[in-house]
């Protein structure tokens, strides 16, 4: 080493090694990966602790990756798994010269004598990995946030998408012993014997929460129907008899209708004033007293609603972290899957694969977040052609089996009201004005049931059966849609219903009740 001086007379200490402590290095952990090859191949019990935690891409030298995805192969493949056959492999695949040869492999299994802590070693190398797929994807962030072209709505969706590609192709569950997950179990059943009233988040319908014992945290319920059965105006109904009556907070994510629409029919709902007047304004002073003295509870209520159209499933699945984060919901409803996309840079594909998709993802929140996820879905026209009885099937699920496979819970919408049908398929022959079925088609953790509810019409709701009569004559203020006798609504509004039936029959129209 020798001094020179510069022109301006400083001294600078001249060496042959360039310093590297101001640079930037890729985290990496290179003699750990040489460890986890050596001993998958020494050591067959290895393979089988690691090959479901790494991929290729995990590994930081080439040569590594090179030798893992042979080893992959040879696994896939249920062939022994030594350095003779890793050696092979790669000369099957032509790289065998790029890892070095037979030397470098020797060379691997000279570096341990077990396969002990491999599973810890490996997930060392998955964290790095994730480390450098974090910084790749923050660059790519930055490189296409300085670009003046890009639409930042679709830089945010790009942005979320590649980070949600990390979490799910690298953040795995690992598996729990029986032990582990008896003792999970004893502790869960203890405390709902603890608990009083329902274990899962009540529905407000009797009959139903005695069947579900509320909603289970981690379900996806199905609630389906075609157009008009009022499948907006049920879940509506249980948002407002959890937010409201029992103080849960519940999130509503609606494609279909604004959330202004929404509060409208709840106000409706709440106040015993028709949407008519509420829609036209047109309300006297005993009415404005009325609005203003009912909504106060609906006012407090932990309801979020979101009507953002066209919602991609990574955008729900980040407004619905954050509602969980910030306000503990204990609820989300999708109004409805149909309306949603796959969003995330989904390309290619058919209708039915997207949904499937979208569904996949609904479950894997539910679980994620371990809150019920309801999601509204339409039928097919299969149920208008079917002669008889108009009650859907599963089969009439539209787009997609994967809804059907996914769900925990698929249940219907009936109104045989709508059809024309004026008298029940049972034996008592009831008549059906003014009711709706509530049909448990598969319940996973529970039996099946068609459950028989109160249909309001004029005010857009649904509600337990009991103590429903049918009157004689219906009253007048009732047949006007006045609305003023709030408090005795217990039949939907016919003139009202027929005046919009013409338009329920359409396949595009998805609205539900007559609002």
């Amino acid at each position: 080493m020798e001094k020179i001086t510069s022109p301006q007379n400083i001294t600078y200490k001249k060496t042959n090694v360039v310093s590297l402590e101001k640079g930037k290095v890729p985290p990496q952990a290179v003699d750990l990966e040489e460890v986890v090859l050596g001993a998958m191949m020494i050591d067959k019990k290895g393979v089988d602790e690691i090959i479901d935690i790494l991929v290729p891409d995990a590994f930081y030298k080439n040569s590594h990756k090179l030798i893992y995805d042979a080893i992959k192969k040879l696994f896939d493949a249920s062939e022994a798994i030594d350095l003779l056959t890793v050696s092979n492999q790669l000369k099957k695949d032509k790289v065998f010269d790029k890892i070095g040869g037979d030397y470098y492999l020797i060379q691997l299994t000279q570096k341990v004598s077990s396969s002990a802590h491999i599973e810890f070693h490996a997930r060392i190398i998955l964290q790095k990995y994730i480390q450098r797929s974090l910084i790749k994807i923050s660059n790519e962030i930055i490189e296409e946030a300085f670009d003046e072209g890009s639409d930042v709505f679709d830089l945010l969706d790009s942005a979320e998408s590649k980070l949600y590609e990390v979490t799910q192709g690298n953040i795995k569950r690992s598996t729990e012993t029986a032990q582990s997950l008896v003792i999970q179990a004893k502790k869960k059943i203890q405390e709902i014997s603890n608990k009083e009233g329902l274990s899962g988040v009540p529905s407000g319908f009797d009959k139903l929460d005695e069947l579900t014992s509320g909603w289970q945290p981690s379900d996806l319920i199905i609630v389906a129907a075609r157009p008009g059965m009022g499948k907006t105006a049920l879940t509506l109904s249980m948002a407002r008899n959890i937010a409201v009556d029992q103080g849960f907070p519940v999130a509503f994510f609606s494609l279909e209708m604004s959330s202004v629409q929404l509060i409208t029919r709840l106000i409706s709902s709440e106040t015993g004033l028709s949407s008519e007047k509420l829609r036209t304004g047109k309300l006297e002073q005993h009415e404005w007293e009325q609005l203003n003295v009912k909504v106060k509870d609906l006012e407090k209520a932990p309801l979020f609603i979101d009507d953002t159209p066209s919602l991609s499933i990574f955008d729900l699945r980040a407004k619905a972290r954050r509602l969980a984060s910030q306000h503990g919901i204990k609820l989300i409803v999708i109004d409805y899957l149909q309306l949603m996309t796959a969003g995330g840079g989904q390309k290619g594909g058919n209708r039915e694969q997207e949904i499937s998709m979208i569904s996949r993802n609904l479950k894997a929140l539910a679980k994620e977040l371990n809150v019920p996820v309801i999601a509204l879905s339409q039928l097919s026209r299969a149920v208008e052609t079917r002669g008889g009885s108009k009650r859907p099937l599963l089969s009439d699920l539209r787009e997609s089996g994967a809804i059907e496979q996914d769900a925990d819970i698929v249940s219907f919408i009936y109104r045989p009201e709508y059809y024309k049908i004026e008298e029940w398929d049972d034996e008592e022959r009831t008549p059906t004005q003014g009711q709706g079925e509530f049909i448990v088609a598969k319940h996973r953790n529970g039996g099946l049931e068609n459950i028989r509810l109160k249909f309001i019409g004029e005010l857009g709701k649904f509600d337990n059966l009991e103590d429903f009569s049918f009157p004689s004559e219906i009253p007048s203020s009732m047949n006007s849609g006045d609305g003023d006798d709030f408090g005795n609504f217990n039949l939907p509004n016919p003139s009202a219903d027929e005046a919009f039936g013409s338009s329920m029959n359409s396949e595009d129209d998805d609205s539900d009740v007559p609002f």
